[in-house]
């Protein structure tokens, strides 16, 4: 991917745009383990929307507000998505790791109005067409399997083996993927690789490479079509074409497989850590609702979201936003907002969380009702196969990845009775 206004890179950002006097660098060991922290002082120093610094020092706006991410969300007249508007692209190296979330592609994350409104159709219609029963029997299924590969040894980690690899293959069977292949594993990889990318990892070729595999998948579904959300999206009226599609099933599978492996994974902990949910967990399947609800207001998966971008000079939370300014939706931050949790109490009592966005933009319907699915089932499972799961560590031995974007563990070890095969 490469700068979509052609323009050449420069290594430091300008003088005179949001990173004035007391910009938050976005990163850190704040966000490693306790960014609530930081979103709580960043919210006393600079109220609602706060100046931040990207990598590479580049300037942009956290909204911090339950409602600003609201209003934000809901004027895309006033902030919208095509990246093309930032006024900060003659500063942006080639090699710069926010490139695969910021860069231009012609995909549906990018639309604006009608088109977007015909794009997002087209995915809505393919994936109501997934039978959510179906769903379920495909998740335990895949589920068992997972679990059956390390139940024997009494001990395992469970963010590799489980966690990220029961959505990452749930969403590929949606979409067509054979199962079990050598490629598919490759594409999960490359996948976790683009969208959070550790040490020594090159996100851009890793995004690079999920864009050709997809496109292998399209127009094996072009010849042979079947019951899945390519074929779907391929046979709609719409008719996108297959480089529309590509783009736009990997924005569903990315937003699939890393969020809902997290979800997974800060449920788990948060019921194995817990006193409130250690005493029903066995005895019912109530809390694990409870928990799965309470982690998307205080754990959400995706923390931050970048971006918008103002389509003219404008004011949001008493700050003079720039034509062509970039703005991260703080979803974490904004689902603590003491404004709608005024005594520090954020709770699993209604659904009414960003964690799936809001606005026209948000994650198309059912899309939450599917990662639901896949969350619960992986949950429910994993304790009904291995009900006296245990943590193998200390609770505050558990480290955070550090990452701004993503609210995900390093690993989550934990030990059992071994079972007998």
């Amino acid at each position: 991917m490469s700068d979509p206004t052609g323009s050449p890179s420069a290594p430091t950002p300008p003088p005179g745009c949001p990173a004035h006097d007391g910009a938050v660098q976005l990163g850190g060991l704040e966000y490693q383990q306790t960014p609530s922290q930081l979103y709580r002082s960043m919210r006393r120093e600079h109220g609602a929307v706060a100046p931040v610094l990207l990598d590479n020092d580049i300037p942009a706006w956290l909204v911090l507000g339950y409602p600003e991410v609201c209003y934000v969300t809901s004027h895309d007249e006033l902030f919208a998505r095509d990246s093309r508007r930032w006024n900060q692209w003659d500063h942006i190296p080639s090699d710069w790791p926010l490139l695969p979330f910021v860069g231009y592609q012609p995909s549906v994350l990018f639309t604006e109005g009608a088109e977007h409104q015909r794009r997002a159709g087209v995915i809505t219609q393919a994936l109501e067409g997934v039978d959510q029963f179906e769903l379920v029997r495909e998740c335990e299924l895949i589920a068992g399997q997972l679990i059956s590969s390390f139940s024997g040894s009494g001990q395992a980690e469970l963010m590799s083996v489980y966690a990220h690899a029961l959505p990452a293959r749930a969403v590929l069977w949606m979409c067509g993927m054979p199962q079990d292949s050598t490629d598919t594993e490759q594409l999960v990889d490359d996948l976790r690789i683009s969208l959070d990318a550790g040490e020594g990892d090159d996100p851009v070729a890793a995004y690079l490479r999920v864009g050709e595999r997809i496109m292998q998948l399209v127009k094996e579904k072009r010849e042979r079509p079947g019951p899945d959300v390519t074929s779907r999206m391929l046979l709609d009226p719409a008719g996108l074409s297959d480089e529309e599609i590509v783009q736009d099933l990997i924005s569903v599978i990315a937003a699939a497989q890393q969020p809902t492996a997290n979800w997974i994974c800060n449920t788990l902990r948060l019921l194995l850590t817990d006193e409130r949910f250690a005493l029903n967990v066995s005895g019912g399947r109530v809390s694990v609702g409870d928990a799965l609800n309470e982690v998307l207001w205080l754990d959400t998966p995706t923390q931050n979201f970048i971006g918008r971008w103002a389509v003219r000079d404008t004011q949001l939370g008493g700050r003079l936003i720039r034509e062509g300014d970039c703005l991260v939706l703080g979803l974490a931050a904004a689902n603590t907002d003491p404004q709608i949790w005024p005594e520090s109490h954020a709770g699993a009592e209604n659904s009414a969380h960003l964690s799936f966005s809001n606005g026209e933009h948000r994650c198309p319907y059912p899309a939450p009702l599917l990662a639901d699915v896949m969350a619960r089932t992986a949950v429910e499972t994993l304790l009904e196969r291995l009900p006296d799961l245990v943590l193998a560590v200390e609770p505050e031995e558990l480290t955070w990845r550090p990452s701004i974007w993503m609210r995900g563990l390093t690993s989550l070890p934990v030990q059992f009775t071994p079972a007998v095969h």
